[in-house]
């Protein structure tokens, strides 16, 4: 007999549930995947589970709550996978942890373009509502980001911009999002923080999207360029990706080259 103190035990139809839950969503991935955004319904996901769209709803309560459901198994992945590249580098200073996590980006961007587009590429609400209804998943993901350029910051002091010369109602802004980031950045580098992001996540979507097809098939010269630039505003050294050497067939022997 539990005596309150040991962890909950999950019983057997929380368990069902659960799992019927993970279905649905891979069902909704699989259908934002193949046919898009606009395909992931309750009642086309109910369809692949042979249920009824209203039985569905037992599980989720709108089709809204289903698709963030999904969004946060996407967040959970993706930053799973930054993370991973970070900690394969190895690195022991934050520059090198950055650029691995921001190829790592690009990697699971390119390999999972509708998935990217569900997270990253559909309408947002205004920044303040968006900043405070973000789910804790999309945090995370911010985090992974914000962890580097803050160990940048406090251990190297990268140029900055002075708020005087800019615009008041765009060092007004900067002053609100560095109190809402707790003062972990000042004003002044949150704009180069921001700077770095705007023109990272801005290639990534014209690449993912297809929007730049009309000139280049292979971005990622590109992209390494923008990474450098991300470089220069950060004051930090940029180390070129590391390519895999090439596999060389083994030299035929005197007796094949004989026959």
């Amino acid at each position: 007999m539990s005596d309150g103190t040991g962890p909950k035990k999950t019983s057997r139809r929380e368990k069902l549930r659960e799992a019927t839950m993970a279905e649905m969503r891979s069902i909704a991935r699989e259908l934002l995947v193949s046919q898009g955004a606009a395909a992931v319904t309750v009642n086309a996901v109910a369809r692949r589970m042979g249920m009824s769209g209203p039985a569905l709803y037992r599980y989720y309560s709108s089709q809204g709550e289903l698709t963030e459901a999904l969004r946060h198994d996407l967040y959970c992945e993706l930053v799973n996978a930054l993370t991973s590249a970070r900690d394969r580098s190895g690195a022991a200073n934050p520059d090198c942890r950055l650029l691995a996590i921001c190829r790592a980006l690009r990697q699971w961007a390119v390999a999972h373009p509708a998935e990217f587009g569900c997270l990253f590429a559909t309408p947002a609400p205004d920044g303040h509502e968006r900043c405070t209804n973000l789910s804790q998943s999309g945090r995370a993901f911010g985090q992974v980001f914000m962890e580097e350029i803050v160990q940048i910051w406090r251990t190297k002091r990268f140029p900055i911009p002075s708020l005087e010369d800019m615009d008041p109602a765009l060092a007004e802004q900067l002053r609100t999002y560095s109190e809402r980031l707790d003062g972990v950045l000042p004003p002044e580098a949150a704009y180069i923080f921001l700077s770095c992001w705007m023109r990272l996540y801005g290639l990534l979507c014209m690449e993912v999207l297809n929007q730049i097809g009309f000139a280049y098939n292979n971005l990622e010269p590109v992209f390494e360029e923008c990474l450098q630039e991300l470089c220069r505003l950060l004051d930090i050294p940029y180390d070129a990706p590391v390519k895999a050497a090439p596999t060389l067939s083994a030299e035929p022997t005197r007796e094949s080259e004989m026959g």
